[in-house]
Order: structure tokens, then C-alpha cells, then sequence
């Protein structure tokens, strides 16, 4: 591949919901411009960005790939995006170095939530967004509807570029705005094609359509829109000389047909990428904050290297594989740059120019350009390397909280002790990716975006990192309180030979209101109890908190007043005490009406208004409480609040339901009592887990 500049380059992300044809998409696009002569197919998991074992195993994109071409004389830099909202850092990441975002929607589903989710963030990068209806090949595809669709999503900027002639399981050919010609594609998949004028109907439709793609360009500039008014119309070069700044701008939204598979209408939207897309030039200078924290400016012609890292690969036999892109100056092998975020230094070692699993390797990236290197030591996804000359600071990239949590059993010791290193290294990889351990229930706690997310992970610690573990639904963190007084008096006497162990404990507890912890006085008075014995007590009490005298579970929301006991002057103790102290409190919260708390989140669950009633049933048969709705367009909004225990792989069941359309956010609200009902079942539960264990 040549070696470009700026103005030569096309940075792209292919993104959208789940199973819209981006991949194939991808494929064609490749086909087109030669990089590969045959596409490959996701079930035979022979595409090039498809290429990771998980994806092949899996027949779905998991990782965002990056690959390059030429078109037209251009350098297309290419990532094609999942679409499965649980690996949504991916897009993310790709969109925040990316100048344009390529948008797939289904041709027979239409818009779905995972293409509203990365046009908004499209726009909070302020890139320009291409439409794709894309699937145009198969039965019920329905172009015209989609196109209304689309423009009540995205407003009536949104204007097709290419028409379908004949969607459909025959679909061959397109109608071509901008050129006035019907273009139809060889059945071979190899992307050729023939030109003909348009005529009868067809020439009719794209004479109007021309009109309107004149009328919104008229506006990217005031002397060009006073020209319009002044002859009614414009030239065609003077259509095509402000095109692209009407892209730009957001005047207008081009909307392509394709049909990835069959490699129809691809070379079209190719062409309006090489010929009016957005290059690093249309955002010459971006935000960066200096080492002081003052705002500042990366221009894309300043001389000092400036470079920002959005994703990193951890490689078993290589290291980690960092892809980047440069913003200012040249990054060459065998330089030194700075890692800002973390104030390391780090030598650039081989450079590389990415075509899904292949390498072609570069001595020099340029400014605005893509690429990758290998063997950086303390770089992650999200840092700014600098020459030392210019130390500043890119904005990263703000990911979601994980939503769906589950639990990794380590199969064997030797496991468990890798297990450690390889959750780190793909949280690295996964900015959305998660893992703590839980010493309240004892489980390695793994969260993410969805169950999909977390099977692939364990997946991955078995084959990256020779790491068994399996994947569990997590304990719950049930806590226990009380709901009135208790009162005991508890005698530790032991005698067995020679020193013995005394000491008498009065305790009374009473409740306290939500989220108080443990709270340990006492109200002593006269000689009964020597002062110094009130540590020991308080140290049995917190034992007994942790142990939980109601179920095993930890205990929370009480008072607690040592207030009077007896002692010996020669056998009490402090373990006696200790002793002493954790007994009266275990009788006394017996006493004292104990009960469970389980934690409740809130939902805020994102569906389209005909799945509403589903999904308030399914919620109601979660103990949920309907909290409100709000609109979002086509969209509703339920808030909901249901106990953590009825949410284990929630996010799929919500998926199932909404065929893949609803989406959901979760975080902790409070604890609730356990309905009396469900008491007895869950300590039966919990006791019968802790004694396989």
C-alpha cells in the first residue's frame, strides 16, 4: 500500500445493531478494492475481520478489527464494529478515532436500538453519519419503509444516495441519484457492474430526488445558497464541489442500498467515501488538556508526535498489540514517546499497517493515519503517547456500567492461582469488563454488558491463559437485622486444669434504621466488669456479625450496649470475653425477631413501545415495581425497582423478549426485606452451599 497523507485518508467505523450485514459489508468492500478476491462467510468463519477463535466459534463479530485499503486513490482504514450490545466498548472505542461513522440497519427489521445508540454517540464525537440499508437480497425487505423510518429517527437530512430497483431475493440493481443511472452487479459477488442511464419512471423519481439533494446542499454555504435562490437551481459542479461540506455539516445524511452477500451497491458508497467523505483534515484540531490541566488544542500539522491508543490485544507469544492513531507528527519505529496517563516512557518498536489478522509492516504512521505495535509496556486502551517535548492529554472514551454480574469457580488450586492474571489482562482488552472478589459471599464476581460478554471471557481464560474455571450464577449479598429488642445474658466458664476461662456478658440490641452497619456501645457501671474487657466483647460481636447467627448471613442495622456482666480475678480473659461476648449476641438477635434483606436495583429499561406490555409482565413476575415510564421516540422507558435475585441473566431474557430490541441500565437502590415467604427456602439454600463447600 502507498504511503498517504492526510487529505488521502478515510477513517471509518462500520457500526449498528446486531446482525445487520456489517461484516459482509466489510467483505465487499475488501472484494471491491482487491484485497481479497473471494468473500469469506461468518459460518464458515472465513472473513477477514471475523478471525478471532471466539468469533469463528460463535459466528458473530466479538472484537472491533481494523482493516485497510485502497479506493480511488484513497487509504480506507476500516473497523468493523460488533453489534451485540455486550461488547459495546468496542464501538465506542473505534468511534472516538474514527472521522465517519458507517451505520448498517437491516433491510427487512429496519432501525433498531443498537443503531440509535451509535448515532447519538456519533454525534457527541461530531462525525459525520452514513446510512446503510444493507440486507436488500433477502425476502421481505422493504427499502421504501426503512427509508421513512430512518428519516423519523434521524430527521429528513437523511436522503438516498442509491434506490433499490428490485429488492428482493433478485435484488441486482441500484438507482443512482447523483449520476442519474441505473447500476447493475454481476451475480458473482465480485462486486462488477454496468451503467446504464436512467429512464421512463426511474428517470423521473431521480429528477425529483436530484431537486432535493440540491436544495439541502444550497445550504452548506451562503454565498452557494444565494446563488441557489437567485437561478433556482445549481450546477451540477457546484453540487459536487459542496457536497461534501453538506456531509459535514449534517445538511445532509447520505443513505446507500446494498446487499453485502451478493457485493451489491458496495463500489457506490466506496465511491462517495473516497470522493466526498470525511478525511483527519475536517477535524484538523482536536481537545486535549496540558500537563497542568489547561485546554488545549492538537492541530493535525503540528511537528510534535501526538498519538492516542483505543484498543489493546493481549497476544500470548507476543505481548500486547496496541492499535492507534496518530493526531499530530510522524510516529516512527525505534522512537521514544511518553505515555502521559501513566508517566512511562515507552520505545516504539514495529510498526504496522492492519488487515484483520495480517500485518503489513510500516517504518513511519503519518498524522491522521491508523495502525499498530507491538510490545508496549505499561500502555493501555485510552492513553495519549506524546513526544516528551509536548506532553498533553487526549480525552478517552466514557464507557457504561456493567449490568449483568456472575460468578468464576476456579476448577482447581493451580487455577485459581493463574486465574489473577489472565482477568486482568482481559479487563485490559475490555474497558467494560469487570472483576472483584467478594469476601461477603466468597465468589470471584466477574460484570459486563451482558452474558454473552461474561461466557466469552471464561472462554477465553481456557484458551489464552490455560485457566478452567466455570461460569455460576453469584450469590446474592442477603444481609440479616432485626425487627424489634432482644435481651440475653450469656456465663463462659471453662475449667480444665490449671488456668480456666470466666466471663458473664448482659447484652441488648434494638434495630436501627437502613444502612447503619453495626453499632457497639456500652453503658457500664460500677466494678461488675474491669473496662478493658470491652474491646474483647466489641471483637466477639463483630465475629458474630460476620458469622450471622440468622442463616450465616452478615448482619447489619443494630445496636448494641454491653451494659453489665461478672468477672473473676483470676480467670477472665479476653478470649473469655471474646468468648462471652459473641454468644450473648447471638441470643439476643434470636430474640430479637431477625429477618432478611436482599438488595434491590433499579432498572431503566429502553424498548420499543410494542414490547411494553411484555416486559412490565416479565417484571411483574420478578417482584418488580413499575417506579414510572418516560418516552424516547419510538422508544419507552421503564423504571423499574426488583430485587437483585430475580436479575440473573436478565439481560438475555430482555433480549428474547424484545427480539433482541430492549436494552437495560441497573445500579443498587437499597435493601428491602425478604418476603417471610421466601425465608426459610433461601437459609436452607445458603446452609446447604456452605456445607458443600
Amino acid at each position: 500500500m502507498k504511503e498517504c497523507r492526510a487529505p488521502e485518508i478515510r477513517n471509518f467505523a462500520v457500526v449498528g445493531h446486531a446482525s445487520t450485514g456489517k461484516t459482509l459489508l466489510c467483505e465487499a468492500m475488501l472484494v471491491c478494492a482487491g484485497k481479497i478476491t473471494r468473500a469469506g462467510t461468518i459460518e464458515q468463519g472465513s472473513t477477514v475481520s471475523d478471525f478471532h477463535p471466539d468469533e469463528k466459534e460463535h459466528h458473530q463479530s466479538v472484537h472491533a478489527t481494523l482493516m485497510s485499503a485502497e479506493w480511488l486513490g484513497r487509504e480506507l482504514n476500516i473497523i468493523d464494529c460488533p453489534g451485540t450490545p455486550d461488547f459495546i466498548s468496542e464501538p465506542l472505542s473505534a468511534l472516538r478515532v474514527a472521522d465517519a461513522a458507517v451505520i448498517v440497519i437491516s433491510g427487512v427489521s429496519g432501525v433498531e436500538t443498537g443503531a440509535d445508540e451509535v448515532w447519538t454517540v456519533a454525534g457527541d464525537y461530531g462525525i459525520p453519519r452514513f446510512l446503510v440499508v444493507s440486507l436488500l437480497d433477502r425476502e421481505r425487505a422493504n427499502y421504501d419503509e426503512i427509508l421513512e423510518e430512518a428519516r423519523e429517527h434521524y430527521g429528513t437530512r437523511v436522503f438516498p444516495m442509491t434506490l433499490p430497483v428490485d429488492a428482493g431475493p433478485g435484488f441486482r440493481s441500484v438507482l443512482d441519484v447523483m449520476r442519474s443511472e441505473v447500476i447493475t452487479y454481476a451475480e458473482d459477488g465480485s462486486g462488477k457492474f454496468t451503467e446504464k442511464p436512467a429512464e421512463g419512471d426511474l428517470k423521473d423519481r431521480v429528477s425529483e430526488l436530484h431537486q432535493q439533494l440540491i436544495d439541502m446542499v444550497a445550504e452548506s454555504d451562503d454565498a452557494l445558497l444565494e446563488k441557489f435562490f437567485e437561478s433556482g437551481t445549481l450546477t451540477e459542479e457546484d453540487l459536487r464541489a459542496h457536497v461534501h461540506a453538506a456531509v459535514q455539516k449534517g445538511l445532509v445524511v447520505p443513505l446507500y442500498a446494498a446487499a453485502g452477500a451478493r457485493n451489491i451497491g458496495v463500489s457506490r458508497l466506496l465511491d462517495f467515501i473516497a470522493k466526498f467523505g470525511a478525511s483527519p483534515v475536517d477535524r484538523a484540531a482536536v481537545a486535549a488538556k496540558s500537563s497542568s490541566g489547561a485546554e488545549v488544542t492538537v492541530g493535525l500539522g503540528d511537528a510534535q508526535s501526538v498519538a492516542f491508543v483505543f484498543k489493546t490485544v493481549h497476544e500470548t507469544h507476543v505481548g500486547n498489540l496496541s492499535f492507534f492513531r496518530v493526531y499530530s507528527g510522524d510516529v516512527t519505529s525505534g522512537s521514544e514517546l511518553v505515555n502521559v496517563n501513566r508517566g512511562e516512557t515507552e520505545r516504539i518498536g514495529q510498526l504496522y499497517r492492519v488487515n484483520g489478522s495480517s500485518r503489513e509492516p510500516v517504518s513511519v504512521l503519518h498524522a491522521g493515519d491508523i495502525g499498530a505495535v507491538v510490545k508496549l509496556r505499561a500502555t493501555r486502551a485510552g492513553d495519549t503517547l506524546c513526544a516528551a517535548a509536548r506532553q498533553i492529554t487526549l480525552p478517552g472514551v466514557e464507557f457504561p456500567v456493567p449490568n449483568t454480574r456472575g460468578a468464576l469457580v476456579a476448577k482447581s488450586r493451580a487455577d485459581l492461582n493463574k486465574l489473577g492474571e489472565g482477568l486482568s489482562a482481559l479487563r485490559e482488552e475490555d474497558p467494560t469488563f469487570e472483576y472483584h472478589f467478594d469476601p461477603e459471599i466468597g465468589q470471584t464476581i466477574v460484570s459486563g454488558q451482558g452474558e454473552l460478554q461474561l461466557q466469552i471471557m471464561a472462554e477465553e481464560l481456557k484458551r489464552r491463559f490455560n485457566v478452567e474455571v466455570e461460569l455460576v450464577e453469584p450469590r446474592v449479598s442477603y444481609r440479616a437485622t432485626i425487627s424489634g429488642r432482644g435481651d440475653a445474658k450469656h456465663r463462659h466458664k471453662k475449667q480444665t486444669g490449671g488456668a480456666g476461662q470466666f466471663a458473664e456478658v448482659w447484652m441488648r440490641i434494638e434495630s436501627l434504621s437502613s444502612e447503619s452497619g453495626v453499632v457497639f456501645t456500652h453503658s457500664l457501671v460500677g466494678s461488675n466488669v474491669d473496662r478493658v474487657f470491652v474491646p474483647s466483647v466489641e471483637k466477639g460481636v463483630q465475629t458474630a456479625c460476620a458469622a450471622g447467627p440468622y442463616g450465616g448471613f452478615p448482619v447489619t442495622d443494630v445496636k448494641v450496649d454491653f451494659y453489665d456482666g461478672k468477672q473473676h480475678t483470676v480467670d477472665s480473659k479476653d478470649i473469655a470475653f471474646q468468648i462471652a461476648g459473641k454468644a450473648a449476641f447471638n441470643e439476643a438477635f434470636l430474640a430479637a425477631r431477625p429477618k432478611l434483606l436482599e438488595p434491590v436495583m433499579e432498572l431503566r429499561i429502553k424498548v420499543p413501545s410494542d414490547a411494553v406490555g411484555s416486559v412490565l409482565a416479565d417484571l411483574s413476575g420478578r417482584r418488580g415495581r413499575i417506579i414510572g415510564m418516560e418516552s424516547e421516540g419510538r422508544f419507552e422507558v421503564v423504571v423499574a425497582q426488583v430485587p437483585q435475585a430475580e436479575l440473573y441473566q436478565y439481560s438475555s431474557q430482555l433480549r428474547a423478549i424484545t427480539a433482541g430490541r430492549g436494552r437495560h441500565k441497573e445500579r443498587f437502590e437499597r435493601y428491602e426485606d425478604v418476603p417471610k415467604d421466601q425465608e426459610a427456602k433461601i437459609i436452607a439454600e445458603h446452609g446447604r452451599k456452605t456445607e458443600e463447600e
